[in-house]
């Protein structure tokens, strides 16, 4: 979670130059988002997930992926949009993120996966400033690429110490 706060730190002394970089973009409903390509691991179909029980709702369950047990969360759910059923298009992001005793692979339910984009420096912007009650702290910034609008996001972040603690491994 530190290198989050120096990025973020960043940010404010020189715009958002430590951001430019190869980002894996995808969608959720209307909305296009985009991850820091260094981040994923791979992009899987929707396979069968086993249901954990006491868990929020956003968290899906768990996967056998190759042999190692990876929590999914549906960002959707996480991000308080409605549900939707999956379809063809409907992948899982499999990403690499710190955990207290290393990295944690985490899978992610999106609408559809995009594409690869290089997004230099003078195409993001700093999160908005949606006021004291909306919490921004897991967007890195905003990217205006091909005349639309797609939200940067810090995946540390959007995961979260709630399921990196029940699915870190001892």
């Amino acid at each position: 979670m530190e290198a989050a706060a120096e990025v973020r730190l960043g940010m404010g002394e020189e715009g958002a130059g430590g951001l430019a970089g190869k980002y894996l973009t995808f969608s959720l409903g209307n909305e296009d988002y985009g991850l820091g390509i260094l981040k994923v691991r791979e992009i899987i179909g929707v396979m069968e997930i086993t249901a954990v029980p006491h868990t929020p709702n956003y968290i899906k369950g768990v996967i056998n992926l190759r042999g190692r047990v990876i929590p999914v969360l549906d960002l959707r759910l996480k991000f308080a949009m409605p549900p939707e059923e999956y379809d063809e298009r409907t992948c899982i992001i499999v990403v690499e993120v710190q955990g207290r005793n290393g990295a944690v692979q985490v899978g992610m339910v999106v609408d559809s996966v995009s594409e690869v984009l290089n997004i230099s420096a003078d195409e993001i912007e700093p999160p908005p400033s949606l006021g004291a009650s909306r919490d921004t702290s897991n967007i890195l910034g905003m990217a205006k690429v091909k005349g639309e609008v797609k939200i940067l996001l810090d995946i540390e972040q959007v995961v979260g110490e709630g399921v990196l603690n029940r699915f870190d491994e001892q």
